[in-house]
């Protein structure tokens, strides 16, 4: 075995090959088969056609083809997944089969940076740069990931310094006076024992969503983001990492539109923004993460650190319209410190096991425009956790896991206290058919923590009991590659979020009894020749409500803010062009009907993305030609119904409906030069 150093030091050297919708692209000099991907969707490295999950995975390569630079990218490559970019700087609203993010709330997926998890909702939203890939992970994982991964998990994984000098710089324009420019390098301080990797991100634009009275764009945007990483190799078998990243975006915010008419259904007409005041918003955003290795003959030992401080502010228009003169504003503050300390087993053994703690103190302040003073949280969580797989023959291998998350929330401005709790089984039995197909079946659990609203009133925590079947499969010589899921659901106090005039605070965090929800994934890849390759996936989500005490006549409806399915197809044709080599890719990304709120009345119609993409190469540079959203389709990412805010005094009449806008089409030219 390659000694732990040199292993460290020469990972950055291994070829780990895109997802499902992102693997290498085929150019002039022909693929002859689908190349592995590797993930550590179960905290250890493995093969993906060998992970009994649904997963879709992206690496290094994979990004950089795609044109990967923003977590609503890969998200919009993935089935069953939706993000939804509205309302302030740092909001994002992320939905994996039907279980949601809302206003305030825990995020429904965990999201995991280098193995620190980021638990607030505004931390999500970013750009990427220098990534090593990237995984997204469906279905609860709760027993692997904690807290809040009820709906999911995603892991992304940053590059890490390297024992050789290396890097690359970066830059592109596109329509909306925008221009980007990032890079990196990286290399050793002292050969083989200290290494760094330094890296880089500027973006502006002046924006693409145009507000007609004031006559300027609204979704302007600056992002600086600066990264340092040491990797110090003491020995062959210990390492320590320490990652200092900081982040600062700048831009608009709260531009919605109110939509006048008369009926009962608003959400298929789409306006531009023509509010009286301006939105801004601003997030900046600290990090640090310490990571060390110690390796063992019994296995290794790892402690994982991660410290965030996070400020968002953001200021605009509460009325949406340019006949009246009311506004609103917010500042949030939070505080975030984890532990995790685990042991993982050796790979090669027939029993192998990870056992292990974590440890996270939350401190956050919510400043309301008109409601001072603000409210104030100081939360604990501790979880102890264990997993393990057995082989029982050379085929057939049985796994399982057990998390044990105990969430103390303490309201500090009102003094409530209260604890969530959970246990957290997960039990999959795993069948290969032959060295190249395997199939699944899991049962699992997810569990998202309740808490307090601004009224000082409580939600109940929010479980979920996941049962699934799988397969995956590679055929052809690799050259083809199929995988499906299929899944039920059953939440218990579903959550989600309303407005309510009635209590201090007005945005109001509910539960809905029993949802259930079922559907599943199809995915495939395939080599139609040497040059030319395939992809695509589909995603469905059936929700049906089945229990609402409070709304009874809700009963039957679908869950808000989940669209029906998605479905997503693509090519990539590499050819010689003169002396360069070319990869010319084009994709469509259909998302299915999407119920906006529980009583079902508001819904948006299916609508299509096209995008595509043509990149040269000769040697190491490149230069990329790129388009999103090619048919300019008009399509909202988040919609107010006015007719759902409850006990809406008189005076308040003149709310109405209102939607916020996606990203119209956007077309830009970026080069890249490696060394």
């Amino acid at each position: 075995m390659m000694p732990k150093k040199t292993r460290i030091a020469h990972s950055i050297t291994l070829v780990l090959a895109g997802g499902l919708f992102a693997t290498g692209a085929p150019h002039a000099e022909m693929t002859t088969m689908i190349e592995e991907v590797t993930v550590t969707a179960e905290k250890r490295a493995e093969k993906l056609q060998d992970v009994p999950v649904s997963v879709t995975a992206f690496s290094s390569e994979a990004i950089e083809e795609a044109g990967i630079e923003s977590t609503q990218d890969f998200i919009n490559l993935t089935p069953n997944v939706t993000l939804d970019d509205s309302y302030t700087i740092g909001n994002t609203y992320i939905s994996m089969r039907g279980i949601t993010q809302y206003n305030n709330g825990d995020t429904p997926v965990a999201i995991v940076v280098d193995g620190v998890p980021q638990n607030d909702q505004k931390q999500f939203k970013r750009e990427l740069f220098d990534v090593e890939r990237i995984e997204v992970l469906r279905g609860p994982q709760g027993a692997a990931y904690g807290r809040n991964a009820v709906g999911g998990a995603i892991n992304i994984t940053i590059k890490g310094p390297t024992n050789k000098q290396e890097g690359y710089v970066k830059t592109g324009v596109f329509n909306g006076n925008g221009r980007t420019v990032s890079g990196a390098v990286s290399g050793p301080l002292v050969e083989d024992t200290l290494l760094y990797r330094l890296a880089g991100s500027y973006k502006k634009t002046d924006g693409l969503i145009d507000n007609t009275f004031l006559n300027t764009e609204v979704d302007f945007y600056e992002s600086t983001d600066l990264r340092a990483q040491l990797r110090w190799l003491p020995t062959d078998n210990l390492s320590v990492d320490a990652r200092y990243e900081t982040s600062d975006l700048d831009g608009g915010a709260i531009y919605h539109a109110t939509i006048p008419g008369g009926g009962t259904t608003h959400s298929d007409k789409f306006i531009n923004p023509y509010s009286d005041t301006l939105g801004e918003g601003e997030r900046k955003m600290d990090s640090f993460t310490l990571k060390t290795d110690a390796d063992f003959n019994a296995g290794t030992l790892t402690y994982i650190l991660g410290y965030t401080d996070m400020d968002e502010f953001y200021f605009g228009d509460t009325d949406f319209t340019s006949d009246l003169d009311y506004t609103q504003s917010q500042d949030l503050d939070v505080e975030l410190l984890s532990h995790e300390a685990r042991w993982t087993s050796p790979d090669d053994r027939r029993f192998r096991w990870i056992a292990g703690g974590f440890h996270e103190e939350t401190d956050k302040s919510l400043l309301n425009q008109g409601t001072p003073p603000p409210i104030t949280h100081e939360n604990k969580v501790w979880a102890l956790f264990a997993q393990g797989e057995y082989d029982l023959t050379n085929r057939l291998e049985l796994s399982g896991s057990l998390r044990y998350d105990r969430d103390e929330r303490h309201q500090t401005s009102s003094g409530l206290k209260e604890t969530f709790d959970a246990w957290q089984p997960k039990a999959t039995v795993t069948y290969a058919l032959t060295d190249d197909s395997l199939i699944y079946a899991t049962y699992g659990t997810g569990f998202r923590s309740g808490g307090f609203n601004g009224d000082t009133t409580m939600y109940r925590d929010e479980t979920l009991d996941n049962y699934e079947i799988g397969s995956k499969n590679t055929f052809l010589n690799q050259r083809l590659i199929l995988n499906a899921a299929a899944f039920f659901s059953k939440s218990e106090d579903y959550q989600y979020f309303f407005y309510d005039f009635s209590r201090p605070g007005v945005q109001i965090i509910g539960n809905i009894d029993k949802v259930d929800i079922m559907g599943g994934e199809v995915e495939f890849q395939g080599l139609v020749t040497d040059n030319l390759q395939v992809f695509g996936g589909v995603g469905i989500t059936d929700s049906e409500i089945t229990k609402d005490n409070v709304y009874p006549e809700r009963e039957g409806n679908h869950s808000p803010d989940s669209h029906q399915y998605t479905l997503n197809l693509g090519a990539q044709y590499g050819f010689d062009l003169g002396p360069m080599d070319a990869t010319l890719r084009l994709d469509a990304e259909r998302r299915g009907r999407k119920y906006w709120f529980p009583d079902n009345v508001e819904s948006q119609a299916p609508f299509t993305l096209y995008n595509a993409r043509l990149t040269l190469k000769k040697g190491n540079f490149q230069a990329s030609l790129w388009g999103k959203n090619l048919s300019d389709k008009r399509y909202y990412t988040s919609y107010l119904d006015s007719d759902l805010m409850e006990n809406k005094p008189g005076f308040l009449a003149w709310i109405l409906d209102a939607g916020s806008l996606g990203q119209p089409r956007s077309f830009g030219v970026d080069v890249r030069y490696e060394f």
